[in-house]
């Protein structure tokens, strides 16, 4: 399955949780026709990864007046190496003016692996269609930490480890289907569809498959997709 079929890539896409959202809506860009990405938290610098971004308090404008795909629009470079994210009710304007999907970071995880959100996360525009909860593989086995976990400490307390304890399989599906984890103010009608990153070998292919499963016994989501989305090939398996 190709990877935009994969997580139902039409309309509004939000990616969040932890160790894919950026690498997602790249690869989504490179796939989908006249796609534009943006976020409504922070984000790095990603004009490697569009044809060009442009900076504007008007990004319904921007993306009417485009002619280069796929775009990027963002209100502020707030600083060298980031630029700042719209607010959540803009978003609904750049629908309505995009030909294609519109690709929206909607979380932030400081590079961790696994995340639980805090209180004012994520960012979700009410306009979503499709919510993508996000989590590596590769926190199974490591230890409930600042090092490989955005808020270990809700992570915790959504799971029934304590900080320190070593993440299993389970543990990381209870996160992407739980409401205060992956299904955190999800908008009502959008549809959720979990994906397991940095799946990069066999083994991990396995263990991301049994996080999948765990997922389906904990929500009622259509499917599960583990993904390596460094890969020309990204998408593994659909659970």
């Amino acid at each position: 399955m190709e990877l935009e079929d994969a997580v139902d890539a039409e309309g509004v896409v939000c990616a969040v949780g932890a160790g894919g959202k950026k690498s997602l809506l790249y690869a989504l860009a490179d796939r989908i026709e006249r796609a534009v990405v943006t976020a409504t938290v922070r984000i790095p610098i990603f004009d490697e990864h569009v044809a060009r971004v442009v900076v504007t308090d008007d990004p319904s404008a921007a993306v009417r007046e485009n002619a280069e795909w796929p775009l990027g629009v963002v209100p502020e470079q707030e600083r060298e190496d980031r630029y700042r994210g719209y607010e959540r009710e803009r978003i609904a304007g750049v629908a309505d003016a995009a030909p294609s999907a519109v690709l929206v970071k909607a979380d932030g995880a400081r590079t961790r692996r696994l995340k639980a959100p805090g209180e004012h996360e994520p960012q979700i525009p009410d306009c979503a269609d499709v919510v993508v909860p996000i989590a590596s593989v590769r926190a199974v086995g490591e230890p409930l930490s600042e090092a490989v976990a955005h808020r270990p400490e809700r992570v915790a307390a959504i799971t029934d480890l304590s900080v320190g304890d070593e993440i299993r399989p389970e543990d990381v599906a209870r996160v992407l289907a739980h409401p205060e984890g992956g299904m955190r103010d999800v908008p009502e009608g959008a549809t959720v569809i979990p994906l397991v990153n940095m799946a990069d070998d066999a083994a991990l292919v396995q263990t991301a498959t049994e996080i999948a499963e765990g997922v389906h016994e904990r929500a009622d989501v259509p499917r599960v997709v583990v993904t390596s989305l460094k890969a020309d090939d990204p998408v593994k398996t659909v659970v």
